[in-house]
């Protein structure tokens, strides 16, 4: 289900716009800062809705944040971004089920 946000929210979601002006020193009609937060946290809103986990919503804002400013300094390709992205939502699934199956004693 983090995998389908993921793409939902990098294709579907996401306008021509804020791809192009998500990057630092792109931004036109706003601010480069504006439309990458908006963007992140699109993906923070998902993860935290999937996982019904706000902190793991908040660390996915941040994350995801961090992992686009790297491919728009071309610190790496789109698929690199893609899978940095996609081993994210992995983790997030760990540590979902993780948290979900302990005993409530030690919640």
């Amino acid at each position: 289900m983090l995998s389908m946000a993921h793409f939902l929210g990098d294709f579907a979601l996401q306008s021509d716009r804020m791809a192009r002006e998500k990057c630092p020193g792109c931004g036109v009609t706003l601010g480069w800062g504006w439309w990458l937060t908006a963007h992140a946290a699109i993906h923070g809103f998902l993860v935290a809705a999937v996982t019904q986990m706000p902190l793991l919503g908040v660390a996915e804002w941040l994350v995801h944040l961090l992992i686009d400013v790297g491919k728009c300094r071309r610190l790496w390709s789109l698929p690199f971004d893609q899978a940095l992205h996609i081993i994210t939502k992995a983790l997030w699934a760990w540590l979902a089920i993780s948290l979900a199956t302990r005993p409530l004693w030690l919640q």
